[in-house]
């Protein structure tokens, strides 16, 4: 198994990225984040997973080994193959993750697009005592506020992760309103200066 490449990217492709590994040239899936901050000639580190079936030889690659680990276990999902789990971790990070597990929120990964309600929900109960809560800070689950400020958040386009970050940066005593907080929430994202 290839389980690391480091190179220089000499290829991007829309969800890949083109590695010079001893003068080969490797096509890597990555993340819809990773894949943004790459610029051609970079040089990258990438902790790698290769699928091998019939019809497909695919390298799969992440900036670190957590990522890694929770893509193969997303693959032992029945119904999520690679697409589907490189998706998840393209909308969804390690945390972020964690948080919907342990809260037992299945509705996050179904926001994920190509994941439905019961591939949702089998992605929750697969990834269940599989995952630890260490340094993952769990709010007494997402209130319905709050749920409904991120289901506001991700209609006006924001991703599931910066609207996770948003509602984390609502102040405490913040009011219960959902208006009052998606106003809070929508300041995130104004231009600090």
């Amino acid at each position: 198994m290839i389980a690391s490449v480091h190179g220089d990217i000499i290829g991007l492709g829309e969800s890949s990225l083109v590695v010079r590994v001893g003068g080969v040239g490797l096509q890597v899936a990555v993340p819809a984040p990773l894949r943004a901050r790459c610029r051609f000639g970079d040089q990258v580190q990438l902790h790698t997973h290769l699928v091998v079936r019939e019809d497909l030889l695919a390298l799969y690659g992440f900036e670190t080994e957590t990522e890694r680990e929770f893509f193969i276990l997303l693959l032992g999902v029945n119904g999520v193959g690679p697409k589907i789990a490189l998706a998840i971790l393209s909308i969804l990070s390690v945390d972020a993750i964690r948080r919907a597990v342990l809260s037992e929120q299945a509705e996050v990964f179904s926001r994920v697009p190509g994941v439905g309600k019961k591939n949702a929900q089998k992605i929750l109960l697969h990834l269940q005592g599989k995952i630890r809560g260490e340094g993952v800070e769990l709010a007494a689950g997402v209130s319905d506020v709050d749920e409904s400020v991120m289901e506001a958040l991700t209609a006006l386009g924001y991703s599931v992760v910066e609207a996770q970050a948003a509602i984390q940066a609502i102040p405490r005593d913040a009011p219960a309103d959902v208006e009052e907080r998606l106003r809070i929430a929508l300041q995130y994202f104004s231009p600090r200066g």
